[in-house]
């Protein structure tokens, strides 16, 4: 083996490293894109919105055949809900969250509301079959999702 070879072998200035430079840039300009792109395009808005885990425990009392039945719903666990973003529904009936006086501004572990028949929904839809249900809908608007049900007893 001839030492000149060697020698030119290690002083030798080509490489792959101009093409990894290329293909990396090229990684890097298609990421960001991709991130402004969503942001842009406002679907960076929604990625944080999902329904949050809580549990609710419905008790049913009174004869809501005679319009003097009462339900009360309890957060019984699970994350604290911004009343704001929470509305009651019994069949077609909605009661809305400014309507619900006896949670606070946010519903926490332990802290009940009271719905009257007659008084926020009506006779028809408080009737024995029907399903009330706990809706939270995204502060973002457009998403809601059930997040407690219960159906009245006969």
């Amino acid at each position: 083996m001839d030492f000149t070879q060697l020698k030119h072998l290690f002083t030798d200035e080509d490489a792959v490293s101009p093409v990894i430079g290329v293909i990396l840039m090229v990684a890097i300009t298609v990421i960001l894109a991709a991130v402004i792109g969503t942001f842009v395009l406002g679907l960076g808005e929604n990625v944080q919105d999902s329904a949050p885990q809580a549990n609710f425990q419905f008790e049913y009392s009174g004869d809501f055949s005679t319009g003097s039945g009462v339900i009360d719903i309890t957060h019984t666990g699970g994350e604290d809900i911004a009343k704001s973003t929470v509305s009651v529904q019994a069949g077609s009936d909605t009661v809305e969250s400014s309507s619900l006086d006896d949670w606070g501004s946010t519903i926490s572990t332990g802290s009940t509301e009271t719905l009257s028949e007659g008084d926020e929904l009506t006779d028809a839809n408080v009737a024995a079959g029907n399903t009330v249900r706990v809706i939270w809908t995204s502060p973002s608007g457009g998403q809601s999702s059930t997040i407690g049900q219960s159906q009245i007893p006969n």
